[in-house]
């Protein structure tokens, strides 16, 4: 998987965004603002990390069980490809 291209994180206001840029703002003409989890998750899939690599970087970086980081990842990535941001 991979984020589909035009679409890029920038911090607008000292918030984490989601923006189009180029061809892709031509379908999509909002922002999907992103929590820190949210950025942690957007950004591994941005370096090529597989979902099981994410997942350990969630349960490493904050204080979640796995059961709980893996709903949550699965979930994210989901809404994500379900937008079209994230591609296969």
């Amino acid at each position: 998987m991979k984020i589909k291209d035009g679409f890029v994180v920038r911090d607008i206001m000292g918030q984490c965004v989601v923006v189009a840029t180029g061809e892709a703002s031509e379908n999509f003409s909002g922002m999907i603002k992103l929590n820190d989890t949210g950025k942690d998750i957007w950004e591994g899939v941005a370096a090529g990390k597989t979902e099981t690599e994410i997942i350990s970087d969630i349960v490493s970086e904050y204080d979640v069980d796995r059961e709980h980081a893996e709903v949550s990842v699965k979930k994210f990535i989901t809404d994500m490809k379900d937008k079209g941001f994230i591609i296969d």
